[in-house]
């Protein structure tokens, strides 16, 4: 196919780079795109995200969430564990009992 029989049709548009659509995920966004510096400098503590920079960091998960919000007031943050581990599985606890079974299950 020549690249004349392209003439008349319209450009293609592609966005790769798109912002996250909330504060939440921007600061989520950006606590993974700075996490290779954070294992050099933070390994196995938790961080703070706002405004996309680390603005805390600690231990313990709830303590510095908390710092953070008593500092700068209810916004959103996020708070992630600086590891290159795969996070652990959750689980919600609910048991689901499949021996009772009702008709056609």
């Amino acid at each position: 196919m020549s690249q004349s029989s392209h003439a008349g049709a319209p450009p293609i548009e592609v966005r790769l780079d798109q912002r996250p659509s909330t504060k939440f995920a921007r600061e989520r966004a950006a606590f993974y795109r700075l996490l290779p510096q954070l294992l050099a400098t933070h390994r196995g503590q938790y961080v703070a995200i706002h405004d996309e920079q680390v603005v805390e960091a600690g231990a313990d998960r709830l303590d510095v969430a908390m710092r953070v919000l008593g500092r700068i007031g209810n916004v959103d943050i996020f708070v992630g564990l600086v590891t290159d581990e795969p996070a652990p599985a959750g689980r919600s606890g609910v048991i689901r009992d499949l021996s009772a079974r009702g008709p056609g299950g």
